[in-house]
């Protein structure tokens, strides 16, 4: 992550954490909402795990699937303790929450009746979670103010996009983090971390080849780790993370191609 970005966000937290008597003063449960999102492997866990470290919170981690119903949900959380983070990570995997599951459910049931193995499969995902948008909203909103102080609440996801907007809204999600793609600045400070250099004749090309391609910081950092015994460990890493980026970037370059050669082949068909 960009040292900017870090810096903002250690700020936002300290001030939080530092706020009683103000959001006492404004009526205001003491509560934030953080919405981490981006591509996987950018780091979204990693970041929910440094901000506990730096405020010494515990981590509840809600995995809503395995969630009965909205009482349930009440009941698990009203049960967590003040100074922690409730984490839902992939919110738009852990239940359909944009808003369509109704409509959905009813297309399912009438494609069902005339069909005894659908009917079954139906029986089975009646003992599935059946949490919804606005169960988890008026949590949010109304029975969190009442039940303890001093919480963070994250939700992570990959497809921010996927979100039905009253769910990320300010108020309900009030910082939202995007976490990217490895840029130059990123992989300094991994460069430090893994091979403890600042600085190296390789830099110029890797910076040039993270401007040109995409890769997450995940794999950039698992070409940072030594591989085998050398005299040379950084500059055979480094080398390593230059080939990586390298055929990351033909794949993408050839991507296209093969979408195209699948569109003619449809086409003729």
């Amino acid at each position: 992550m960009e040292s900017k970005k870090k810096e903002e966000i250690v700020t936002d937290l300290t001030i939080f954490r530092t706020r009683k008597q103000y959001y006492s003063k404004i009526g205001k449960a003491w509560k934030r909402g953080y919405l981490l999102h981006g591509p996987p492997g950018t780091g979204k866990s990693s970041m929910i795990a440094a901000m506990a470290n730096l405020l010494n919170y515990d981590i509840y981690d809600v995995e809503l699937t395995s969630v009965k119903d909205n009482t349930e949900l009440r009941k698990l959380l009203i049960e967590t303790t003040s100074k922690s983070i409730i984490v839902i990570e992939d919110i738009d995997c852990s239940l359909d929450l944009t808003g369509q599951r109704k409509k959905k459910k009813e297309e399912e049931k009438e494609e069902s009746k005339d069909d005894p193995l659908l009917m079954k499969g139906k029986e089975n995902e009646s003992k599935e979670s059946k949490v919804t948008l606005s169960g988890l909203l008026n949590f949010i909103d109304r029975l969190w103010s009442a039940c303890g102080e001093e919480r963070l609440i994250v939700f992570t996801t990959n497809h921010v996009e996927k979100l039905d907007p009253a769910l990320i809204r300010r108020g309900r999600m009030d910082k939202h983090i995007e976490l990217s793609y490895c840029c130059f600045e990123a992989f300094k400070v991994l460069a430090k971390n893994y091979l403890d250099i600042d600085s190296h004749n390789l830099f110029p090309s890797i910076e040039r080849l993270l401007g040109e391609t995409n890769m997450t910081p995940a794999d950039v950092a698992e070409n940072l780790m030594p591989k085998s015994i050398t005299d040379d460990p950084e500059t055979a890493c480094l080398e390593d993370l230059i080939q990586a980026i390298e055929t990351a970037k033909e794949k993408a370059r050839l991507r296209p191609r093969r979408k195209l050669k699948r569109r003619k082949r449809k086409k003729r068909g």
